[in-house]
């Protein structure tokens, strides 16, 4: 998890320092990552608070951005199902994008040993995170408006890291084309649904080549015999 606990370190400023400049409390701005523990979140709903919005609005907004982490846990769950709440609560919390990355082998979360691993992963993103945002909030009176840098766009640049190695086949290529165009299509209509959207039209075209590329194995397959 190292190269991803260093990957975020100017999200993780970003964050911390946008608080503070948006006029939250260093008490309020510590809560963010110790609580929400989600960096597109904190940065969207900081920036909601700082605009007074309503509570509806910023609670729908973060449901939004955070719906993917239901489709993680649908996809451990076979895997975690098995064991008591006192794993299954501190892991679901820990469950980050980074961390779902290293969860893809078979023999994940299937022993003591490697539950201890995931618990030590998600941890050590859990306290550098916070690092990292403390390091911002200390230094938000001091630093410019980090925005205005394009610090932000580490955001994307971790997803891409996350992603890429994950492409291993043509229906996950498929997948991550579809769903990077259309959100950037649907972000350019200014759809306020162009994440669930854009992932479930990339689910979508992905299964589709999964099941055209598995019938015409089968069709193979018996033409040889």
């Amino acid at each position: 998890m190292m190269p991803l606990n260093l990957a975020v370190l100017p999200w993780g400023i970003l964050c911390g320092s946008l608080a503070i400049q948006r006029d939250f409390t260093i008490f309020e701005a510590l809560l963010m990552p110790l609580i929400v523990f989600a960096g597109a979140v904190q940065l969207v709903s900081i920036e909601l608070i700082a605009g007074n919005a309503s509570l509806a609005t910023i609670l729908l907004t973060t449901f939004i951005i955070s719906s993917r982490h239901f489709l993680y846990g649908l996809a451990l769950r076979n895997k975690l199902k098995h064991l008591p709440k006192r794993w299954r609560l501190p892991l679901g919390f820990l469950l980050t994008d980074e961390l779902f990355a290293f969860s893809g082998r078979k023999q994940a979360y299937q022993n003591s040993n490697r539950l201890y691993y995931a618990l030590s992963a998600g941890g050590s993103f859990y306290i550098t995170w916070f690092i990292w945002n403390l390091i911002g909030v200390l230094a938000g009176s001091f630093l410019p408006d980090l925005t205005e840098l394009g610090l932000d766009f580490a955001i994307a640049v971790t997803f891409i890291a996350l992603v890429v190695p994950g492409i291993k086949n043509l229906s996950i290529f498929i997948a991550v084309l579809v769903s990077g165009v259309l959100a950037i299509i649907f972000n350019l209509w200014q759809w306020q649904m162009a994440l669930i959207l854009s992932t479930l039209g990339g689910m979508f075209a992905g299964y589709a080549v999964y099941q055209y590329t598995s019938r015409q194995q089968l069709v193979s397959q018996g033409k040889s015999k």
